[in-house]
């Protein structure tokens, strides 16, 4: 906690000085006039301006070149992001929106030397165009803590990409794909459906007609059997299209064929 409160309150002083150029700072201790020199780089942001993308860690190269006849040690590298000039509402001017992650390092830069040193961070803020702040933390060969400003430029908070072979766009498409294709099945079904006329169709049974006429055998006409009723000659099969175990025995017995003579009157029975 301490290490990060010299840090913001480091950022914070660099700020101010670069705010206001009439005003120095008199504490010799944090930003002596040393020969070292600091510069920073984007190697993975865009030529038009820097961008920060949320979810996505942003990569800075500080290059610290040590002029002085001894050397010294790097020790932290962190930031923090401001509200821009023309963006802030407070008439105080720019205030603090985020402090960056503070990370350490503890690397010995000889004397005449440079050293590449990589510092990454991530951001999830609304997007917008803000200040960004970076500083290291030095110290001398006697132990003194020296704060350089190695960035203060504007950069632009964007989103990332979207990209239509993500697992969550794929499921949204099939999601209101579904709820499309019901909605058009109901509507149908509903009320276009009963516009057209409906055509008859055999279904099942007509089907099971159709098998078992064209699965039956042909009858040998020596099997038929000629029986005489009151509608006139009837020819049947020999096989048996019904179930006989419910007729009683008296009347499964056919009867005889009686032959009537043309004009003979039938016989009166007397009781």
């Amino acid at each position: 906690m301490g290490i990060s409160r010299f840090l913001a309150l480091a950022l914070l002083a660099l700020r101010t000085a670069a705010e206001d150029p009439v005003e120095e700072v008199v504490d010799k201790s944090q930003s002596p006039n040393l020969a070292v020199k600091v510069s920073t780089s984007f190697p993975n942001s865009e030529i038009f301006g820097i961008k920060l993308v949320n979810g996505q860690a942003t990569q800075a190269v500080l290059s610290i070149s040590n002029e002085e006849p001894e050397p010294v040690s790097v020790v932290f590298i962190g930031g923090s992001l401001w509200t821009s000039d023309f963006t802030s509402p407070s008439p105080q001017g720019p205030r603090i929106v985020r402090n960056l992650t503070t990370t350490r390092y503890d690397i010995e830069i000889p004397a005449g030397q440079s050293e590449s040193i990589q510092y990454k961070f991530a951001t999830e803020l609304q997007p917008q165009d803000l200040k960004l702040n970076l500083a290291v933390v030095l110290t001398t060969s006697e132990g003194t803590p020296i704060t350089l400003q190695a960035f203060n430029e504007t950069v632009a908070i964007v989103e990332p990409d979207t990209s239509i072979f993500d697992p969550q766009i794929i499921f949204l498409y099939l999601f209101l794909a579904a709820i499309f294709g019901g909605t058009c099945y109901f509507i149908y079904n509903t009320w276009i459906s009963t516009l057209f006329p409906q055509k008859r169709r055999g279904g099942k049974d007509a089907s099971r007609a159709r098998k078992s006429t064209s699965g039956s055998k042909s009858v040998d006409p020596s099997d038929q059997i000629s029986v005489l009723g009151a509608d006139g000659p009837a020819v049947t099969t020999g096989a048996k299209a019904y179930d006989e175990s419910w007729i009683p025995a008296g009347h499964l017995q056919r009867p005889d064929a009686r032959r009537v003579k043309s004009g003979s009157k039938p016989k009166s029975r007397n009781g």
